[in-house]
């Protein structure tokens, strides 16, 4: 026996130790981890008074007969519970060292996975015409008058553009033609 099947079965009789059993009825030393299995689950089979070193454990109830390792007269294995098996208390069949010894099993039903609770509506608890909050609004055309004032102060606190400057050139040029022009004037009439 290679050293991992030695110490999967070490672990196996150490758990079934230490894990409370449910022993065969007629306590010929069967004992059974979980105790009342349901379909489909996995179980610990341990067995004392064995004078080999294997032996095998039959049911009705399992999908596979288990087979038993251990030394020192106590036997330990592993096998799984037919999904398919009814609620009851099935016969294992324990052999080992040409004996036999009977115990016996007991299957639960099958317990459906809780559902959750159906939420309930949400009922307010302010009558429907008092605003408790303001409300959401999406801005519509408003948004985009806001963003191009906002675009506009912000070009204001960048002070003038190129733009800007040529306009005043051509204020203040037309403004001192304007000079000129009334200068011109003025001093014709007072010659």
């Amino acid at each position: 026996m290679g050293p991992l099947k030695v110490t999967l079965c070490a672990g196996a009789a150490i758990f079934a130790v230490f894990t409370p059993a449910a022993h065969a009825a007629d306590g010929g030393g069967l004992s059974v981890t979980p105790a009342s299995p349901a379909p489909g689950n996995d179980i610990s089979l341990r067995t004392t008074g064995c004078p080999t070193t294997t032996g095998t454990a039959a049911s009705a109830a399992f999908v596979a007969d288990a087979r038993l390792t251990g030394t020192g007269g106590t036997l330990v294995g592993e096998t799984r519970v037919s999904s398919s098996i009814r609620a009851g208390t099935y016969d294992v069949r324990v052999t080992c060292g040409g004996g036999q010894a009977k115990g016996a099993l007991t299957v639960v039903a099958k317990t459906p996975p809780k559902t959750p609770p159906k939420a309930q509506p949400h009922q307010p608890t302010a009558p429907a015409s008092s605003p408790v909050a303001p409300v959401q609004a999406g801005g519509g055309g408003a948004a985009r008058l806001g963003a191009e004032a906002e675009a506009d102060a912000e070009a204001d606190e960048a002070g003038p553009g190129t733009g800007h400057a040529v306009t005043g050139l051509v204020l203040a040029g037309v403004a001192a033609v304007a000079v000129a022009l009334r200068s011109a004037r003025r001093s014709r009439g007072t010659d």
